[in-house]
C-alpha cells in the first residue's frame, strides 16, 4: 500500500513538472500577449483576428501560437475523396506551414456569426459559427461552418486545447439554432 501511494505521488510530481515545462516552453510566462488570453471572449476574438487579413498582409504567427496549449490540435473534418467523413489532425505549427502562405496570397477573413459557450470551472466549450471572405470588401462569404473550440483555464490564462471544425455544405446546412437570432 505504501509503495502504491509513493508511486501515485511520484506520477503527480512528474506530470506537474512536465506540464509546467510545456507551458513555459509555449510562452505562458511571457506577458507580451497576456491581454489576449485573459477571458474566453478575448481568446476567441484574438483567434479570429490573427488569422484574418487582406491579400499580402502578414499574420502574427507568434500571437497565433501563444493561444494554443503545447499539445493542442486543430481538426478539420469533411467528406474525403470517397465520400466518407474524415478528420485531419494538425498542430498550430502545421496549420501555419500548410495555410499561412495561402492566407497571405489570397486574403482571408473569418468572421464569427454566432457563439454558444458552455463552461464548467476551468473547462469551456465554444460552438462558434463562422463565415469566410477573401477581403473585408466582399459582401458574400465563400464559406461558412462551425468551429468547436475547447479551452482550458490554468488559473492564470485561457488556452485553446482543440479546434474541431466542419464547413457547411448543401447537404449539411448550419442549423438555425447556431445562426444569429433575427431581431
Amino acid at each position: 500500500m505504501k509503495k502504491t501511494i509513493i508511486n501515485v505521488l511520484a506520477m503527480f510530481i512528474v506530470t506537474g513538472i512536465a506540464i509546467a515545462q510545456q507551458q513555459t516552453a509555449k510562452g505562458t510566462l511571457d506577458k507580451k500577449y497576456w491581454e489576449n488570453v485573459t477571458s474566453i471572449e478575448t481568446t476567441i476574438n484574438t483567434l479570429y483576428g490573427v488569422i484574418s487579413g487582406e491579400k499580402g498582409e502578414d499574420r502574427n504567427w507568434e500571437l497565433f501560437r501563444y493561444l494554443f496549449h503545447p499539445n493542442a490540435k486543430m481538426v478539420a473534418s469533411g467528406k474525403n475523396r470517397v465520400g466518407l467523413i474524415a478528420a485531419r489532425f494538425i498542430t498550430d505549427d502545421e496549420y501555419i506551414e500548410l495555410s499561412g502562405q495561402m492566407l497571405v496570397e489570397n486574403g482571408f477573413y473569418e468572421e464569427e456569426l454566432n457563439r454558444v459557450t458552455e463552461q464548467f470551472g476551468s473547462l469551456a466549450h465554444v460552438l462558434s459559427t463562422y463565415q469566410s471572405f477573401h477581403s473585408k470588401k466582399d459582401t458574400e462569404p465563400f464559406m461558412r461552418g462551425i468551429n468547436s473550440i475547447q479551452l482550458m483555464f490554468d488559473t492564470e490564462r485561457w488556452w485553446i486545447i482543440n479546434i474541431y471544425w466542419t464547413q457547411e455544405t448543401p447537404s449539411n446546412p448550419i442549423p438555425k439554432k447556431y445562426l444569429p437570432k433575427r431581431s
